[in-house]
């Protein structure tokens, strides 16, 4: 075991010792319906608190909510919010083919705010929390909805391009072949599949240095889930660029930001801060996956903080 993930492992071990206690909060399972199948969260309500505002939460490229999302929700809800992770369309226990398509997922999003909107059991407020991936869809959403209250974006994709800039010319003509043979094998019932993470000598959509490893140290010993994702996935990211969109966000946003993260580069989510009308950034030493674990305690923090600041 390198040093690195020998640290990543003791940080988790110590992150369920330190986990809030548990009656502090309830869970409940909550499922919805998104265009024919279902889809399903756990919302965490707090002990003490009447119609707490809900932090949304959705994981980033090809996650599931069980792979580092529950410590944050926990955490949440004893500060006295209610969290509903949920997950996508295809992943976890949710139905439906496991497509990472932005569209697709932002219905999903749309979705998961329609069914909070039906329970009585929380109020009126409304933040979007997404890592990755997800943390691009939050300002998309957040730019598109008058009843958002806040979004917190942990190292947020602000153009899809910038997940496949590890793989080079090459790289990307590789990538650029497998979604047009996903594409068209998908008409005839044969879909063609490439690694979700793997080394940097290896094709897969993520391939940056230190992203096989840390998406492993996320993945539950439990969990089925496959190291494989639709390669159509490969034509629909380089043409989402959230950042587009950021102009039109009118609620506060917090970001977080590594400036060691080889998969969603720094400088990307300086220039959506810049974009944003009402942002603050969180610039911090450390790599992609860290928030998760060496860096969770002070990142989570400073979330709750914005929390209890904005709502």
């Amino acid at each position: 075991m390198t040093e690195r993930r020998a640290s990543r492992a003791a940080a988790s071990e110590r992150g369920e010792r330190d986990r809030p206690p548990r009656d502090s909060y309830a869970t409940r399972r909550v499922a919805f319906d998104s265009e024919g199948d279902e889809c399903v969260g756990t919302l965490y309500l707090p002990a003490d608190a009447d119609d707490p505002p809900v932090v949304v939460m959705a994981h980033g490229y090809a996650g599931e909510s069980s792979f580092g999302l529950p410590r944050f929700a926990e955490t949440f809800a004893a500060a006295g919010y209610a969290a509903f992770r949920f997950d996508y369309r295809g992943f976890g226990p949710s139905e439906g083919d496991p497509l990472v398509l932005p569209g697709r997922q932002l219905d999903d999003w749309r979705a998961a705010l329609a069914r909070l909107d039906l329970m009585g059991a929380v109020g009126d407020g409304r933040v979007l929390w997404g890592t990755a991936l997800s943390g691009g869809y939050a300002v998309s959403l957040a730019a598109e909805r008058s009843d958002v209250d806040g979004v917190v974006g942990q190292m947020p994709v602000a153009n899809g391009r910038s997940l496949l800039a590890s793989h080079g010319l090459f790289g990307k003509l590789k990538a650029l072949f497998a979604g047009l043979r996903d594409r068209a094998g998908g008409l005839a019932d044969r879909p063609h599949r490439v690694k979700v993470y793997g080394d940097p000598d290896e094709f897969a959509v993520l391939n940056a240095p230190g992203a096989k490893d840390g998406f492993l140290s996320l993945v539950p010993r439990e969990s089925t889930w496959r190291n494989e994702t639709r390669a159509r996935t490969l034509l629909a990211l380089p043409r989402y660029t959230p950042a587009d969109d950021a102009a039109k966000v009118t609620c506060p946003v917090f970001l977080v930001a590594g400036t060691d993260d080889d998969l969603v580069p720094y400088s990307s989510v300086e220039t959506l801060a810049d974009r944003l009308p009402d942002a603050s950034l969180l610039r911090l030493p450390m790599g992609h996956f860290d928030a998760y674990t060496v860096r969770f305690d002070e990142v989570v923090a400073q979330q709750v903080a914005f929390l209890d600041a904005r709502l």
